[in-house]
């Protein structure tokens, strides 16, 4: 008898070839990219194992599988592979639970495509594969009593959506943290029997001013504030089985405060490094791979001192624990914010010593840049510069100009992501950000060019979303932020693809790497068209902000001197 079945979202678990940046695949609309390419680019789902069981399943869901295996028999929970999910649904099955990113594409870099390429319907792949893993799993649990629960951070899509819940014959959807209180929860769910001392029916959401407020529905769960809107650091159980990916978390929230942001409404909590050794074990040993890429919203606020100053001696010493496990030849943190690696380069470059970065080992780390204008960002994020002052240390530009060159310097590869369509943004603004694209983009540190690639993402406002009106007109100086972007980005795929396109298969690797070289010249060159029908100079967008600007020269001229 297996009770309790788990299962993720599709989109989560193929291996896309082992290509930066090709995990945004299944945000683009289905009716732009050909069924089989988009096949042959998402690659293989996470492999079987002799069970039936997925045997990398994403990070998320481990947590899950631990919580609930800590109150039930080993046999009593299974995270099952897709293609076997009939070997474990039978009449006595009392939960199917599945975890879920962006079930209908209203995700920020899903909204961007639609409003790139003015899709009128919500038909990107990441809502395709999603539609059909719901009528799978329906299929298997048709005449049983298996009840359906839907978790993860795509919930608040179905409150949107609301009809989708009816649709998708979906008996609960739980929002929030459940480490601590996953065996409960799917008990209860199981019995009928919500213990409202604990959950809750409803769920929370925000305004078009993104402050949270409450809804009461019967069909979803939430916690009680009575019994903590969040999980005791204690509480959360260490993953027993390996992650795609090898992700493993090493503290939840960020409160940095960025307006924009929900995870910065999170309480932060840091796990002990002997925690995040532990659980990075479970990845070597028991999943085979000898790196580890470890999970924050912020790594450089990991245990941070006052005013956000870096706690450079701790920083250091979890690099030194994560590369001391038996196994473990590189690691690398998924987000960070810039002003660490501008004001402090010496921890850069000993984090890569430790980190054994180099020509052949890149560190990434995704970042949020999210405008070039220094308005904007002292209005949404005024917060991201710290411990840095805006004036005193430099302006936003020359603080971000310097992070990327010391991150370059140190084989650190920061993936920006820009905003077009904040509250409050001008045509000004948006050329300011293809100011600092284009900045980056010329820039060299030691004869090389700067690392780093941007991908734009559209502001959709939550109230446009709520009103189903999704198509968005992107205004000239929106699409020269697009425009530059993919400029960039065409270039670092043609100058990178195939080093970076990870197979032992040569035929693979040279099909693989010469299809995202030449993705990346169709979308640019796709996006010049929309740019120049919507009346853009493409030719200001290419120089704007870079040839005789003698401010940036300046920054040049600094950064050789020192």
């Amino acid at each position: 008898m297996v009770k309790y079945v788990l299962l993720s979202d599709n989109t989560l678990i193929y291996d896309y070839r082992n290509f930066p940046l090709l995990d945004f695949l299944p945000s683009a609309p289905s009716n732009t990219i050909p069924s089989s390419i988009y096949k042959f680019l998402r690659g293989k789902p996470m492999p079987a194992t002799k069970t039936g069981e997925l045997k990398y399943a994403p990070y998320a869901l481990r947590k899950i599988e631990a919580a609930l295996l800590g109150a039930n028999k080993p046999g009593d929970v299974v995270v099952a592979h897709p293609d076997y999910l009939d070997r474990f649904v039978k009449d006595d099955t009392e939960v199917i639970g599945i975890s879920t990113m962006d079930p209908f594409g209203l995700g920020p870099t899903t909204m961007s495509y639609y409003a790139l390429f003015k899709t009128p319907e919500m038909n990107a792949w990441v809502k395709k594969e999603w539609e059909e893993l719901i009528q799978k799993v329906n299929a298997a649990r048709k005449g049983k009593k298996a009840k359906l629960l839907v978790g993860g951070p795509g919930v608040w899509e179905y409150t949107l959506l609301r009809e989708e819940v009816e649709r998708g014959n979906i008996d609960y959807l739980f929002q929030g943290e459940a480490d601590d209180v996953a065996p409960l929860l799917f008990q209860q769910i199981a019995e009928d029997s919500i213990d409202k001392n604990m959950f809750i029916h409803g769920y929370s959401s925000f305004d078009e001013t993104f402050h949270r407020y409450s809804k009461n529905d019967e069909k979803f769960l939430s916690r009680n504030g009575a019994a903590g809107l969040y999980p005791a650091l204690d509480a959360i159980p260490n993953i027993v089985k390996p992650s795609v990916k090898s992700l493993n978390e090493i503290m939840r929230g960020c409160g940095i405060g960025c307006d924009f942001c929900e995870v910065t409404l999170r309480p932060l909590r840091y796990y002990p490094i002997e925690k995040i050794v532990e659980e990075i074990k479970v990845n070597i040993q028991l999943g085979g791979f000898d790196y580890a890429w470890i999970h924050t919203d912020e790594f450089f606020a990991y245990r941070h001192l006052q005013n956000y100053v870096p706690n450079e001696e701790v920083l250091k010493d979890l690099f030194r624990a994560i590369m001391a496990i038996p196994g473990v030849r590189r690691t690398n943190p998924t987000h960070g914010r810039i002003s660490i690696p501008s004001a402090y380069p010496d921890l850069i470059r000993q984090l890569s010593e430790i980190g054994r970065a180099g020509p052949n080992n890149w560190i990434g780390i995704q970042v949020g840049l999210e405008t070039g204008s220094e308005r904007l960002a002292a209005m949404h994020m005024p917060a991201k510069t710290l411990p840095l002052r805006v004036g005193v240390d430099g302006s936003w530009q020359e603080i971000v100009w310097r992070g990327v060159y010391n991150l370059t310097k140190y084989f650190w590869r920061p993936a920006f992501t820009v905003q077009v369509g904040q509250t409050g943004e001008t045509d000004e603004d948006n050329w300011d950000t293809v100011a600092i694209i284009n900045r980056l983009s010329n820039s060299f540190v030691d004869g090389r060019p700067f690392e780093f690639t941007v991908t734009p993402l559209y502001n959709m406002p939550l109230g446009r979303i709520k009103a189903k009106t999704f198509t968005a007109e992107l205004t000239p100086s929106m699409l020269a932020v697009y425009y530059a972007a993919y400029r960039h980005l065409a270039k670092m795929a043609m100058r990178d693809a195939r080093k970076e396109t990870k197979s032992r298969n040569l035929v693979v690797k040279a099909g693989v790497s010469s299809l995202i070289s030449l993705g990346g010249l169709v979308m640019y060159k796709t996006i010049e068209h929309i740019a120049k029908k919507a009346g853009l100079d493409v030719e200001k967008v290419k120089s704007y902000g870079v040839g005789s600007n003698t401010h940036f020269e300046s920054w040049q001229m600094v950064a050789k001197e020192n």
